[in-house]
């Protein structure tokens, strides 16, 4: 599904997960749960060396056109 990439030791990775609007409670979502396994996966199947992990727990209302 995804190119292999080739030299992963030339990147510095860092996963971003965004809260979906859906989920509001308290505790990690299912939504935060689902990307970072899927985010993990990719990672492992790439060999790349993830170094932190970023929640942007705040909700947008949508977005505004200009």
């Amino acid at each position: 599904m995804y190119t292999k990439i080739s030299n992963p030791m030339d990147y510095k990775t860092a996963f971003y997960i965004r809260l979906s609007k859906e989920d509001d409670n308290d505790k990690e979502s299912e939504s935060v749960t689902n990307q970072r396994s899927l985010l993990q996966e990719f990672a492992n199947e790439q060999r790349l060396d993830v170094f932190d992990t970023y929640v942007d727990e705040r909700l947008s209302k949508g977005h505004k056109h200009l």
